[in-house]
């Protein structure tokens, strides 16, 4: 399993939203700028974020982006699940995948489900509240 840019990426669109946070929007060139992440970039990566309901977007004058939930409300485990499809460390542990042919007589299944389960139960046991914390650094949050 190998998370992409798209995954780290929507992180760190999360986290600097959770830091940025107010009442008001925030435009995708500041959040690009201080990421240093290409803007077209992120307008792909916002657009997910906006359908399953993690962000909401403002056109015009004073718009931008904002959260939707509260940071301690966005599991981490959901948004990488969003934005990479699956977490599964091989494709018969995928949910929407067939039940395989060789199931029956396959010995490494429960070795392939523990990892799957190992993965699901980590990456769900963090929040964007949690990803947040500062470690006495004085920087921005970067993946």
């Amino acid at each position: 399993m190998l998370i992409s840019t798209k995954g780290r990426y929507a992180l760190r669109v999360l986290i600097d939203m959770a830091e940025h946070n107010g009442n008001e929007y925030i435009k995708l060139k500041d959040i690009a700028e201080r990421q240093e992440i290409s803007e077209k970039y992120l307008e792909s990566i916002v657009k997910q974020l906006v359908i399953n309901k993690f962000v909401v977007g403002l056109r015009g004058k004073g718009g931008g982006y904002k959260l939707s939930k509260a940071p301690d409300e966005i599991n981490v485990g959901e948004i990488l699940r969003i934005m990479e499809g699956s977490l599964a460390p091989v494709a018969c542990m995928e949910e929407t995948n067939l039940p395989c042919p060789k199931v029956s007589e396959c010995r490494t299944r429960e070795f392939w489900r523990g990892l799957n389960d190992a993965i699901r139960r980590y990456t769900d046991s963090f929040t964007i509240a949690d990803l947040t914390r500062e470690n006495s650094t004085d920087y921005d949050y970067v993946i």
